[in-house]
């Protein structure tokens, strides 16, 4: 798909009026001056609570490393991060939570980071004949996390393996997910021709090799040297490259997500909360992650594509693109950011017949965005 020169956020809305399109500009403020007593609310995070905690957390499958800044408030979810293979929540997170406009919205909520095991900055090696824990059994361990920290529920973002980890906690254990970003999911297993390939390419690439061509398309590889190098440097040396493998191997022996469109098969299984899909224009998941837009339910889920793919490149647009996201869950700004209303049993077509009612099943925003399915095309 060839991208649009206009500049933006375009959310191309599909009614059965027709199609509706509203532009959000990267100029327009975030959570900035719309409410005077807001600034000095407790919505905001004091100043010694700005400090990043570090914890090892026990949970049935071994430690898990978590970072934390805040402490949960009143009724609203923490923000979850998992990151994708190669990397750590530093090296995948940083700049899209460090951006300006993302740090405005994060101080209204408590923010944790969760390590995949072995995956930490200076993480001891494990021994050999250690078996890691599976896509699976990585999903379960999440629970332990919340529990520890007293969060009721989280608002997931999870990339690549983080994003399948995330989704596979949500289906796991649904009551705990209030919404996810998942960025560059690919919800297949691999076969065994897949199986095999990877193999091969074991035998001919270096690990920093194999991660980079799961992170970037051909064309990037290719055409973003700098990028690409500063990403074989930091694969290379800040990630242990023994407990990388293991989990490498792990997330390549993954199996299919267990979802289906309510309505397409008896007894569909699917991601309850809202879903914003995030992938790169022409990134190695893509395919993947139009597949698995295919496969959740059109009225609570969002579609974003940004072009160039490198999504460490688009800190501004995903940052507004998540704004519009949790305003559609209902924490809005001149609310305190906390959630106007719950119910989640609430049907779609009972959401307007109740006053400030925001059904988590309704991906309705202030802009009036609701109980449609979005498709958001970002581009350069």
């Amino acid at each position: 798909m060839s991208p649009s020169p206009r500049t933006g956020l375009l959310l191309q809305e599909m009614t059965m009026a027709g199609l509706h399109e509203l532009r959000f500009t990267e100029e327009k403020p975030l959570l900035r001056g719309q409410d005077a007593e807001l600034e000095n609310s407790d919505v905001f995070l004091s100043a010694a609570d700005t400090d990043w905690k570090e914890h090892d957390i026990e949970t049935p499958y071994g430690l898990l490393h978590v970072v934390i800044r805040g402490s949960p408030k009143g009724n609203r979810p923490a923000i979850l991060t998992y990151h994708d293979v190669g990397l750590n929540h530093k090296l995948c997170f940083n700049t899209f939570f460090n951006y300006e406009d993302m740090q405005e919205i994060t101080k209204h909520f408590v923010v944790c980071h969760v390590d995949a095991p072995g995956q930490q900055a200076g993480a001891s090696q494990f021994p050999q004949g250690y078996q890691y824990p599976s896509m699976d059994q990585l999903a379960a361990m999440l629970p332990s996390v919340v529990q520890h920290f007293g969060f009721k529920y989280v608002i997931g973002i999870g990339v690549g393996a983080g994003a399948y980890v995330l989704a596979k906690f949500a289906l796991i254990f649904p009551d705990l997910v209030e919404g996810l970003v998942l960025m560059n999911i690919d919800p297949n297993g691999k076969g065994w021709i897949d199986w095999a390939a990877a193999k091969l390419s074991g035998l001919t690439s270096t690990l920093p090799d194999m991660v980079l061509s799961h992170l970037f398309s051909q064309e990037e590889l290719v055409n973003n040297t700098e990028l690409v190098q500063s990403y074989r440097q930091q694969i290379g040396s800040v990630v242990n490259q023994f407990n990388l493998q293991l989990f490498l191997n792990m997330y390549n022996s993954r199996r299919d997500l267990d979802i289906n469109r309510p309505g397409t098969v008896p007894n569909a299984k699917t991601l309850r909360c809202p879903v914003m899909l995030v992938v790169g224009d022409n990134a190695p998941a893509e395919e993947g992650v139009v597949e698995c837009n295919s496969k959740l339910d059109p009225t609570n889920t969002t579609f974003l594509k940004v072009t160039p793919s490198a999504l460490s490149l688009q800190p501004g647009k995903l940052t507004e693109a998540f704004k519009y996201f949790l305003q559609g869950m209902g924490y809005m700004p001149s609310a305190s950011m906390t959630r106007l209303a719950r119910s989640r049993t609430a049907s779609l077509t009972s959401a307007s017949s109740v006053e400030g009612a925001r059904p988590r099943a309704c991906s309705e925003s202030s802009e009036a965005m609701g109980q449609i399915n979005h498709t958001m095309e970002v581009s350069c």
